[in-house]
């Protein structure tokens, strides 16, 4: 009787590893791969020399330009006679804007280029630098040097006043 215990025990246990090994083994080998994605490989970074296409135009400033001073201790350069030219050249940055006389119902001189978005508004006291491409403004409270002693801006409204008192 004992041996038959004995049998019955070893043949039960023997099923229930032939039944449970192959399924162990199954989830083992299934979990592996899904407990251990492959980490992703690092991008290498390759420094490359800029062409010389791609380095960045500098323009300079034009020769005989006048200096505007503005706040936040930002300026520009303008080349032009706002009381008779119909296009001056800013140097804002690194780049020259050729600004075209827009007309205006307020006496302000307007110089602005739809192309590149540059806006210079001068009225008597001061000068305005805009950006149409998104919608801010570049520069504030902008004058020459006359204008930081008292004198009003050179603008074409300013000339217009003198010549018919």
């Amino acid at each position: 009787m004992k041996k038959l215990l004995i049998a019955t025990i070893v043949g039960a246990l023997s099923t229930t590893l032939l039944v449970a090994t192959p399924a162990a083994f199954a989830q083992t080998a299934t979990g592996a791969t899904k407990a251990k994605p492959k980490a992703p490989q690092p991008k290498r970074l390759i420094k490359r020399k800029p062409k010389a296409s791609a380095v960045a135009k500098v323009d300079p400033v034009p020769e005989g330009s006048e200096k505007w001073s503005c706040s936040e201790g930002l300026s520009f350069d303008m080349k032009g006679d706002m009381k008779r030219d119909q296009i001056v050249t800013v140097h804002w940055g690194t780049r020259n804007y050729n600004l075209p006389r827009e007309t205006t119902t307020t006496g302000a001189d307007r110089f602005h280029d739809a192309a590149t978005g540059m806006d210079l508004v001068v009225i008597p006291t001061k000068a305005m630098l805009f950006s149409d491409k998104d919608s801010s403004r570049l520069a504030d409270e902008c004058k020459t040097a006359a204008m930081q002693q008292g004198a009003p801006a050179p603008t074409q409204s300013n000339e217009l006043n003198k010549s018919s008192n």
